[in-house]
């Protein structure tokens, strides 16, 4: 075999195993407090300023600065945005679709209809979505998990 076949089938390899790999942000999530998200969203409240692991689908990724992300609770609830300071954590937009594992502080922010409609008109132009301020009728709490350390799992 010529070194170019022998560099490309390495290359190759070295690709698809890299793929498969998992990767960790801040040492990785703590398994050992792991719960579904679905369970934490049916009542957040319980969580909120507590130190959990959740599980989900990352469904977007910040397009700027890979500084949040956003996992799937599943059709009957809200998602939850994971949401690091920029630069701590960069996770990455390829990273759509596949499983987290996210340890970290739940918050919750009560936002009054103005700051809600805010919120949702920036979301919205985040994903080029139309959005209509006026379908706002009122505020809204806005949980998020803070992260000490995320695992994205490999596919």
């Amino acid at each position: 075999m010529t070194k170019i076949k022998l560099g490309l089938i390495f290359l190759m390899a070295f690709s698809s195993s890299w793929a498969l790999a998992e990767q960790k942000f801040g040492g990785g999530a703590d398994m050992a407090r792991l719960l579904e998200l679905e369970t934490v969203m049916q009542s957040p409240a319980t969580y909120t300023d507590k130190t959990i692991t959740v599980t989900g689908v990352i469904k977007e990724v910040c397009h700027k600065k890979g500084c949040w992300m956003e996992l799937s609770a599943g059709d009957d609830f809200d998602n939850l945005i994971v949401k690091v300071r920029d630069g701590d954590m960069v996770f990455p937009i390829s990273a759509r679709g596949k499983v987290a594992f996210a340890t970290g502080v739940l918050t919750a922010s009560q936002l009054d209809v103005e700051r809600t409609r805010a919120y949702l008109a920036h979301r919205a132009e985040e994903n080029n979505l139309e959005f209509d301020p006026a379908s706002v009728i009122e505020g809204m709490t806005l949980y998020r998990l803070k992260p000490t350390g995320v695992t994205i799992a490999g596919k």
